[in-house]
This record gives C-alpha cells, sequence and structure tokens, in this order.
C-alpha cells in the first residue's frame, strides 16, 4: 500500500475510535451512577433498620423503667388487666406556649398465652398549656380492651373522641381509686425521671407504614399483626421479653373484644 494511502486508513482508524470513546465513556458513567444509587438505597436501608431497632430497644427500656419506677411504680392489680401496651419513648413537644407532639412507638397485644409481634406506630397531636420548646415526655398507653387501641389505630378517632383516657393509677392509689377499670386507655408518662401529666386530648395514633415495610419486609395491616398473625422478628425480642417479664404471658380475664 503506498504510503499516502496508509496514512489515510490509519487517520480514518483513529476517527473512528475517537467517535466511539465518548460512547464508552456515557455507557461508564451511567454505570457508576446505578452503582451510586444502589450503594445510597442500601445504605438508606440499613439506616431504616438501626432505627427501628433502636425503637424497639427504647420501647423496651422505657417499659421497665415505668413499670419499676420506685417513686410511683404501676399498681400490680392493673397489669393482669392489660389488653394492649403503646410504648412512645421520648414523645416530643415542639414550639413554646402552645405545642404540638410528636412521637414514634411500637404496640403490641395480647394473644394466646403470649404477646403480639410489634406494631410500629406513630403519635401526633396538640397540647394546650405551657412547655419548653423541644420538651421530651417518654408515654405508655395502657389500652384495658383491644378495640380502643385498634379504633385508635384505623385513623377514625382521635383519644377523647368515644375512647375514654385517663391517667393511670400509681401504687399508692389503686386499692381506693378504681375509677381506672372504666377507662379504656390509661396513660403514663415521664419527663426526665419524673412522672407529669400531660394532655392526650385530640392526639391521633397512626400505624407507621413505612418502618411496618422496615421491620417486616413487607406491609402489613396493623390488625394482622396485632391478632397474632405475623410471626415476631428477631429485632423484637428483648422488646416482648421486657413485656413478658411484668405483664406476664397468660391471657387476662377481660378480653375487650
Amino acid at each position: 500500500m503506498a504510503p499516502a494511502q496508509s496514512a489515510s486508513a490509519g487517520t480514518l482508524s483513529n476517527l473512528r475510535n475517537e467517535s466511539a470513546h465518548p460512547k464508552h465513556l456515557r455507557v461508564e458513567a451511567v454505570y457508576e451512577l446505578v452503582l451510586l444509587a444502589m450503594a445510597s438505597l442500601s445504605l438508606g436501608a440499613q439506616k431504616h433498620e438501626a432505627g427501628i431497632r433502636e425503637r424497639l430497644d427504647a420501647s423496651a427500656a422505657v417499659l421497665g423503667q415505668l413499670i419499676t419506677a420506685p417513686d410511683r411504680p404501676i399498681p400490680k392489680q392493673v397489669l393482669p388487666e392489660v389488653r394492649c401496651i403503646v410504648v412512645v419513648p421520648s414523645l416530643a413537644s415542639f414550639a413554646l406556649g402552645i405545642g404540638v407532639r410528636r412521637g414514634k412507638g411500637v404496640a403490641t397485644c395480647r394473644v394466646t398465652k403470649d404477646w403480639s409481634a410489634p406494631a410500629p406506630v406513630a403519635f401526633t397531636g396538640g397540647s394546650v398549656g405551657f412547655q419548653m420548646g423541644g420538651e421530651k415526655i417518654d408515654l405508655i398507653m395502657i389500652g384495658m380492651n383491644q378495640s380502643a387501641i385498634e379504633r385508635l389505630l384505623s385513623s377514625k378517632l382521635k383519644v377523647g373522641k368515644n375512647i375514654s383516657v385517663m391517667a393511670g393509677p400509681v401504687a399508692s392509689e389503686a386499692s381506693t381509686d378504681i375509677q381506672w377499670r372504666n377507662a379504656d386507655i390509661l396513660t403514663y408518662s415521664r419527663s426526665h425521671g419524673h412522672f407529669v401529666g400531660i394532655s392526650l386530648k385530640g392526639s391521633a395514633l397512626k400505624q407507621d407504614k413505612d418502618a411496618t415495610v422496615t421491620l417486616y419486609g413487607r406491609y402489613i395491616p396493623f390488625v394482622s399483626i396485632l391478632d397474632g398473625k405475623v410471626h415476631p422478628p428477631a429485632g423484637s425480642v428483648a422488646f416482648l421479653a421486657t413485656v413478658r417479664k411484668h405483664m406476664g404471658d397468660a391471657s387476662p380475664n377481660r378480653q375487650g373484644k
């Protein structure tokens, strides 16, 4: 081949390579973006899983501390009557003056000789009265009948509307005050290690759907969870062990259905 022809062929080959190169770079860039997206999703999933585990562990700690508080423990005669428990650790109030309370926790109900798998819940509602911004309160809602908790979680009702709620009795009061037996829900709340009274009127309790998917790998209606139709996940072992320790395994005399 003549030198001129050889040079021309070489130039054509180089031009072809250069024209293909940008396409190759685009493919690599897309591949890297896909990898980054997958890594981001994985990290996000791990963060959510860690969050629900922390919520369960915090709920177990709060439940144990409130039930066994040396100054004002929950009376022993109340515990056998409990049908469901909702624990919301670090319920926070925002703004100064009339604030809004928000928090996330878990609920469990008695089933045959045991307790159901935990159902993640979200708590929101207004509160009246002067409050310091950012105040955090540990809250326990004790359902004396399961239907009250399920009605609340259905998002159709709010606390105080067709559901009777009252502050739960303490050990020194339970023997003389029996009004608590007529309530649908008893509440216990604590701030900075001390029991405090808060108004839950108008507050709403809803199923935390995102946390439910994280905990169980798919969305499951809260009724199926609280009725004992779902096997408890591994991350709930400590929480349910705490519930069994203080509440016992046997079904209560009052089924509330």
